[in-house]
């Protein structure tokens, strides 16, 4: 079971994903993501703190909106991962291509906003 439950504040979009993602709902991740962006160039917070599991297909996802957000020269984070995920993050080297800070104001400081 995953949900996403995604809001702007100060023109980020801050999208707080609960339970796992899994090839089960991958796609019903991507999609919720696609439509509360909407086309715009904007940057994405990941708030993982109540993201209780992230599989492989899960990783590639967050990957390509990643590499999206850097071909759209649009800021992307994770941020309050639980230490398992974070140890995943790090031993898979994602962490080295995708910011990740410990709290949601710590993202928020950090992404910049797009004019």
């Amino acid at each position: 079971m995953m949900a996403i439950d995604a809001r702007f504040r100060n023109d980020v979009l801050i999208a707080t994903a609960t339970g796992r993602i899994d090839g089960t709902n991958v796609r019903d991740f991507e999609a919720a993501l696609q439509s509360a962006v909407r086309g715009r160039k904007c940057p994405i917070v990941i708030d993982c703190r109540e993201l209780f599991f992230l599989s492989s297909i899960g990783l590639r996802a967050i990957l390509l909106i990643a590499r999206s957000q850097k071909a759209r020269d649009a800021s992307f984070a994770l941020c309050s991962m639980s230490a398992p995920l974070a140890r995943t993050l790090r031993k898979t080297g994602i962490s080295r291509i995708i910011a990740t800070y410990a709290t949601l104001q710590e993202a928020l400081g950090a992404v910049r906003p797009v004019h």
